[in-house]
């Protein structure tokens, strides 16, 4: 903000007495104070007598107003600032900074004044003499353009100044509670913000944490959450819960200090939504004030963590603990001192800077060797000038990394996001169909975490584009030999990441995975392991086709498992056992079929009936398959007659190996066209 010192706004000193034009002297005027008397020369026309004289005619002076909803919130306390600043609010919620000189002219502004009268009031709070058109070139060329007065011939008090275009800005807000309802709620809850209260809450909340952390276990709630659709909908109220309540504090701890808390209303603040409340009237109070009001948002989160604490008391249900728990993320996050959270107000009231991002650029420039110190820097006090230059300096890296690793993964972000966000949706309109509310309430809610960072991040880099583009523009005009190197430098960027993404350089598109949390995604498909040579994948037994895949993943004993496993938990392949026959004569001994030549599959020898066991413990271990080649078979063993009902499925006992050769891999198909089954033992 440019602020106006009394030589640009063409003001001098007062005359010595017995010099000028007049009177000479400053004399008393009608309100006391000190102005310059002065006369236009005398008009010698003879028919007018020597002591007439004649003013020329000209326009009467102006009656300056002031916009309609300007509120002028006084001194900036405990600034960082080497000259005081005022601070004057217009109806827009966009927020100017004056000089001392501008905010007396607008403060003596009350559409009634003309600007000699306004002039009077503001010499005689200045200290030195203003004339009626020091004010009017104020109002015409300082006023006007910052929005604070309304120009000449407009009717309407209402203007439309310029507000700052910040990148880093709530967009498309939306007002909850107006401002009387906001200051009757703040008004209300002020008394947690007493010292003694304060230092309660805190005790209360160490002890919450040891409790929950070293002896109840704060994952186990979480845990039980992912497993219940209806519980997370139920988390997800209260997070929302506690983020309002989280501008009470704001707004109560701006009453608390004596200033006027604003509406509460909510945003889209870079790629998610966001809640905010309007303390701007906190500025006209002490740092004190402000730090109090900067904290107690996070204060309130911790209010609100022990009433929750408080409720599972009371009620037992655990939903209530994975919420305490994730508020304590909330309070992480908000204590960061970048992208305008309260870490960010915290550390700007510290150091005693309203605007710490409208300093980096002054603060760059100011570091090169070949440039002064900007006059944006050098206002500042040295200790402020200290911490807003160590701020800067660690912010802008971290900002350019974060846009780097961004624009280097962009491939790999578009492309998983897009197939989360196709399955995801299909997979609540299934849950839907089928009649499972729950289930497809919460798929909704997963839909909207995966399309709301997609959406703004697609926002944020059409406008950081367009933000860029503008700033190079403008600040190459007029220099062709700098916008030149400038296009050949973004056109080596643009050429290096288009041949990264197209050649594979950057990363690849995550592969398809089972979901984390399954709750958030009904009726997405499990993905199942791809077979490789160290894992055992393959038929197994049961009812139904060979190799057919049961339902729920994979059971080495056919039968369908109660809970769906994880599809990395595979068991080993286990050849199906051989159903005893029917009762019947046992059949003859058959002989070993005539060598084949290696390399050609032999006849399949007959299967033979198992041979009935003692009610012991079966064999466990896995039968070693037929080798390539064609070894004799083993002596089938007759089995007697079955007295008893058919048996269930046993495991099979091991098979003598051949001697002749390994056995391959146990993923390795038969090569017989019948494979020969092992002797099975069984349990009548």
């Amino acid at each position: 903000m440019t602020v106006v010192g009394e030589e640009e706004a063409g003001l001098g000193r007062s005359p010595a007495p017995g010099t000028g034009t007049g009177t000479g002297a400053p004399v008393p005027g009608p309100g006391g104070f000190p102005y310059a008397l002065e006369e236009a020369p005398p008009d010698r026309n003879p028919a007018a007598g020597p002591a007439t004289l004649l003013l020329p005619p000209g326009p009467p002076p102006l009656v300056p107003r002031t916009a309609a909803g300007l509120r002028l919130l006084g001194e900036y306390q405990g600034s960082g600032f080497t000259t005081p600043k005022y601070l004057a609010r217009r109806a827009d919620g966009q927020v100017v900074q004056l000089s001392h000189l501008l905010h007396l002219v607008a403060s003596a502004i009350d559409g009634k004044r003309d600007t000699d009268a306004v002039a009077r009031v503001v010499s005689a709070g200045f200290g030195r003499e203003v004339s009626g058109d020091n004010i009017a070139y104020l109002v015409e060329h300082k006023l006007e353009p910052l929005g604070v007065t309304v120009p000449p011939g407009q009717e309407s008090d209402e203007v439309q100044g310029p507000r700052s275009d910040l990148l880093l800005s709530l967009k498309g807000h939306r007002i909850i509670f107006g401002e009387r309802r906001t200051v009757a709620i703040a008004r209300s809850l002020a008394w947690l913000h007493r010292p003694l209260v304060v230092a309660g809450v805190l005790l209360l909340a160490a002890a919450m944490d040891v409790w929950l952390f070293a002896f109840h276990g704060a994952m186990t709630p979480v845990l039980n959450v992912l497993d219940q659709p209806l519980l997370l909908l139920a988390v997800f109220g209260l997070t929302v819960a506690s983020l309002l309540f989280h501008e009470f504090g704001h707004a109560s701890a701006c009453h608390y200090d004596g200033a006027r808390p604003g509406c509460i209303g909510c945003g889209i603040f870079l790629i998610w939504p966001s809640m905010y409340t309007d303390v701007t009237d906190v500025y006209r109070i002490g740092r004190a004030g402000r730090l109090r009001t900067d904290l107690g948002g996070v204060y309130f989160n911790v209010v609100f963590m022990l009433l929750l604490t408080g409720l599972y008391f009371v009620t037992g249900q655990p939903f209530l603990l994975c919420a305490v728990y994730l508020g304590h993320f909330e309070v992480l996050e908000q204590l960061m001192p970048a992208v305008r959270l309260d870490g960010y107000f915290i550390l700007g009231d510290l150091a005693g800077v309203p605007d710490l991002y409208g300093r980096i650029r002054p603060i760059l420039l100011s570091m090169l060797p070949w440039r002064g110190t900007d006059p944006a820097v050098a206002d500042l006090k040295p200790r402020t000038r200290a911490v807003v230059t160590a701020w800067v300096v660690t912010m802008v890296p971290f900002l350019a990394a974060e846009l780097a690793y961004a624009l280097w993964n962009l491939p790999r972000l578009v492309a998983t996001g897009a197939r989360s966000l196709t399955v995801q949706l299909a997979g609540t309109y299934e849950a839907f169909a089928d009649g499972e509310i729950p289930a497809g309430l919460a798929g909704v809610l997963g839909s909207l975490m995966l399309i709301v960072p997609l959406a703004g991040m697609t926002y944020l880099s059409v406008r950081l584009s367009g933000r860029l583009g503008r700033n190079a523009l403008r600040a190459t005009s007029g220099r062709p030999r700098l916008r030149a190197v400038l296009v050949l430098g973004v056109a080596a960027v643009v050429t290096t990441l288009a041949y990264a993404w197209t050649s594979g350089v950057t990363p690849k598109p995550l592969p398809p995975a089972p979901p984390l949390a399954p709750v958030l995604q009904p009726h997405v498909p499990v993905v199942p392991v791809p077979p490789g040579p160290d894992r055992a994948d393959g038929p197994v037994a049961g009812p139904g086709p060979v190799g057919a895949r049961p339902p729920g993943g994979w059971a080495p004993d056919g039968a369908t498992p109660a809970v769906r496993p994880l599809p990395w938990r595979i068991p080993p392949a286990v050849p199906p056992a051989v159903q005893p026959p029917a009762p019947g004569p046992a059949p003859a001994a058959t002989a070993p079929p005539a060598p084949v030549s290696p390399g050609r599959p032999g006849p399949a020898p007959s299967a033979p009936a198992p041979q009935p066991a003692p009610a012991t413990a079966p064999a466990t271990a896995p039968a070693a398959p037929a080798p390539p080649t064609a070894p004799p078979p083993p002596k089938p063993v007759p089995s007697a007659p079955a007295t008893t009902p058919p048996p269930a499925p046993a495991t099979p006992a091991p098979t003598p190996p051949p001697a002749a050769s390994a056995p391959p891999p146990a993923t390795a198909p038969a090569p017989a066209p019948a494979p020969a089954p092992p002797t099975a033992t069984a349990t009548p």
